[in-house]
């Protein structure tokens, strides 16, 4: 099966596995989603949905923490780990959004990856769960995911994992299949436990189990 047949096949079952895959993290407006993503860096959704409801309470909106002292946001955010870097990334992201966007989040990839604390994971993030836009989240399950089912060959870096998948996924389907994968990997395809093949939809397309 060549690859981008596998690819159609693998979306098409974690589709039926899945129907209702979506972002784990919490936000109802764009620049939420932006904090919590950076936030989400060696950290759980789960615990950055509880961190985030704390700083909104204090810091409710682009103006509010764009003008926060950057020791404040770190006070609040420190559950998550890397509490400095992120609180200064936050506090300088949240300033730009102000002073360039008007407090809004610009539509476009590349203004995305210029914003501090911005990675092409956290812009792929926002273009398709808050804008529709074709996107590929290359987190650690898709990673993993890819090499083990056989839709990457040993790639590990996200941008190249990115790029290989972009030639064999219909742009359409990107984001939908990474919440999927992020899913599967967490429920079956696991990363600190041997996968458990034998309740895997994959299991026969998957070049690890064939």
């Amino acid at each position: 099966m060549r690859k981008k047949e596998l690819a159609l096949a693998v979306i098409e079952r974690l589709k039926q596995e899945y129907p209702d895959a979506g972002c784990s993290l919490e936000y109802n407006e764009a620049w939420k989603l932006l904090v919590s993503v950076r936030l989400a860096a060696q950290c759980t959704d789960a615990r950055v949905n509880v961190v985030v409801e704390k700083l909104y309470e204090k810091f409710p909106d682009v103006d509010a923490l764009a003008a926060a002292p950057v020791e404040e946001i770190e006070v609040i955010v420190h559950p998550c780990g890397l509490g400095r870097s992120k609180a200064r990334d936050i506090s300088a992201c949240m300033k730009q959004l102000k002073e360039e966007y008007g407090g809004q989040v610009p539509e476009d990839f590349d203004a995305l990856l210029a914003l501090p604390g911005v990675g092409r994971k956290s812009a792929n993030l926002i273009m398709g769960d808050v804008f529709g836009k074709p996107a590929i989240v290359t987190d650690t399950h898709c990673i993993r995911l890819c090499n083990r089912i056989g839709l990457v060959d040993g790639l590990k870096e996200p941008k190249k994992v990115e790029m290989a998948l972009w030639k064999i996924v219909p742009p359409e389907e990107g984001n939908d299949l990474c919440h999927r994968f992020v899913l599967h990997g967490r429920e079956v395809c696991t990363a600190r436990t041997k996968p458990y093949c034998d309740r895997c939809c994959l299991a026969d397309i998957c070049k690890r189990r064939v």
